[in-house]
C-alpha cells in the first residue's frame, strides 16, 4: 500500500478525515486500504461503520446507503483480487469505471438505489448483469 492510501486509511480509521474532501476516489481509494488491512468481512464492517459515521458526522445521516457502500465494496474487492497491480494508481487505470458513480447501474435501477430501504440494508440487484 503507498504512503499516502495508507495515510488516508488511517485518518478514516482514526476518524479524523475530513468529509467535506473526501471524495469518490478517496472512498475507492479507502476500501483498497482498508481490504489491504482486513477480510473482507471484516474490511465491509470497518468500511460501512466508518461511512455511516461520516454522514453522522458531517449532518446528513440520510446520506448513508447500505447498498451503495456494501455493493462498491464488493465490486472492488473482486477487482483488486482479480487485476494485478502494484499502485492505486495502477490499479485505477486498470479500472477507471470505479470512479463511475453510475458503476452500480449496471446492476440497479436508480430508484431501487436510492430507496429509503437501500439505505438502511443490502438490497440485491434488480437489473441484469451486464459485463463490466
Amino acid at each position: 500500500m503507498t504512503t499516502q492510501l495508507s495515510a488516508i486509511t488511517d485518518a478514516f480509521e482514526a476518524r479524523t478525515i475530513d468529509t467535506a474532501a473526501f471524495g469518490h476516489r478517496d472512498h475507492v481509494g479507502v476500501a483498497c486500504g482498508m481490504l489491504s488491512r482486513y477480510s473482507f468481512l471484516d474490511a465491509a464492517y470497518k468500511y460501512a461503520h466508518g461511512i455511516r459515521e461520516m454522514a453522522e458526522k458531517a449532518g446528513a445521516p440520510e446520506k448513508f446507503n447500505a447498498t451503495i457502500t456494501l455493493a462498491f465494496m464488493g465490486l472492488i474487492a473482486e477487482r483488486v483480487q482479480t487485476c494485478p497491480h502494484d499502485t492505486f494508481d495502477e490499479f485505477l487505470e486498470k479500472n477507471p469505471d470505479l470512479l463511475e458513480k453510475s458503476m452500480l447501474e449496471k446492476w440497479y435501477s436508480v430508484d431501487r438505489l436510492r430507496s429509503s430501504l437501500a439505505r438502511q440494508v443490502f438490497l440485491m440487484p434488480d437489473r441484469a448483469q451486464t459485463a463490466y
